[in-house]
């Protein structure tokens, strides 16, 4: 038995090793000469944690960022223990970000800018019963995490996009947490529920509801950006080569989840990012990690801030937020550099 113990440990740590090797390996080709380009003004750069898979992107950049020159890569959680957003406070420097909660944050004054897209299509939408469209939620009850949060500002934007009004013609169920919205949704306590990976791909596995939204095949939601990098205010104007080797490192992490999806899904899991090495690949196959090249972020944030003024969900309108709250500098010179 210890000898087939023995063996078991020595079988993972090889593994474990094959994968560091496989990674670097994939990272070679993304290799510049850092020592040619302008000096970071800081080494040390802090990221965000969140419970989704679809921000791959920042968790793969943790090498490329040590590429680039920063001998510090920290990650801190998304949300703070009062409910808010970090990236606006300072205790993280750059972030992958849902547009849809970002825009009331710039609407508020909150110190951050939009700095690139990334990806489209994460979010779906679950509903129960004879509920088959967006318009068959009126009267119904739709689980929201918090007040203003993403899921509650996209539903929202998603209800008066076919006439419904969010305000009046549903019924808000908050839940303090999207785990929790989906144990909801579960036990049938709301009738509706957004998930974003890994939990669309765990309710279709315990056939739980049906998807009656599908951001990354239903239009218009398909033709914007559901995931953007963002930077605190003060950072990027500080710091504005780390910004864009910040940027530039998820961008290029976001091609890796495009062209080597099982490479990425296994670094995910390996590094604890993820759980399950099979929904991970699904997220990475599925979601067009290649977007930012080739879409312009302004559309999105124009897109759905028109939404949310339309609603009163925010006070600026969509050029007041643009000018307010995007910063598509470093986007453009890194497209140049790698020939987007």
């Amino acid at each position: 038995m210890k000898s087939s113990f023995n063996g078991a440990a020595n079988r993972r740590r090889f593994l474990k090793r094959a994968s560091v090797v496989t990674m670097a390996t994939l990272l070679a080709g993304h290799r510049r000469p850092a020592a040619a380009e302008t000096p970071l003004e800081i080494t040390k750069i802090r990221l965000t944690r969140s419970p989704s898979i679809c921000l791959a992107p920042s968790y793969l950049a943790e090498e490329l960022l040590k590429l680039e020159g920063f001998s510090q890569v920290e990650y801190v959680n998304w949300i703070s223990t009062s409910g808010a957003s970090v990236l606006p406070t300072g205790l993280a420097d750059i972030s992958m970000v849902p547009v849809q909660e970002t825009i009331p944050d710039i609407d508020a004054g909150h110190n951050l800018l939009l700095l690139a897209g990334v990806h489209s299509g994460c979010y779906e939408l679950f509903g129960r019963g004879n509920i088959r469209a967006v318009r068959d939620l009126k009267g119904k009850s739709i689980a929201i995490s918090v007040a203003n949060g993403a899921d509650h500002v996209f539903i929202a934007s998603v209800l008066a996009y076919v006439g419904l009004d969010p305000h009046q013609d549903v019924h808000w169920v908050t839940t303090d947490s999207i785990p929790s919205s989906m144990h909801f949704f579960a036990e049938g306590k709301v009738d509706e529920f957004l998930g974003f990976p890994p939990q669309p791909q765990l309710l279709r596995a315990r056939k739980i509801g049906h998807v009656i939204l599908d951001t990354g095949a239903d239009r218009p939601w398909s033709q914007y950006f559901c995931c953007m990098v963002a930077g605190n205010r003060e950072f990027v104007r500080k710091y504005p080569v780390a910004t864009k080797r910040a940027v530039r490192a998820i961008l290029k992490a976001s091609d890796i989840c495009a062209q080597e999806p099982d490479r990425a899904a296994k670094y995910l899991v390996d590094k604890g990012y993820s759980a399950q090495y099979d929904v991970t690949l699904e997220v990475m196959k599925s979601l067009p990690y290649n977007r930012w090249r080739d879409t312009a972020p302004e559309d999105t944030v124009r897109f759905h801030a028109l939404r949310l003024h339309e609603l009163g969900m925010i006070k600026g309108t969509p050029q007041k937020i643009i000018a307010d709250g995007a910063d598509w500098r470093f986007l453009n010179e890194i497209r140049r550099e790698l020939k987007a």
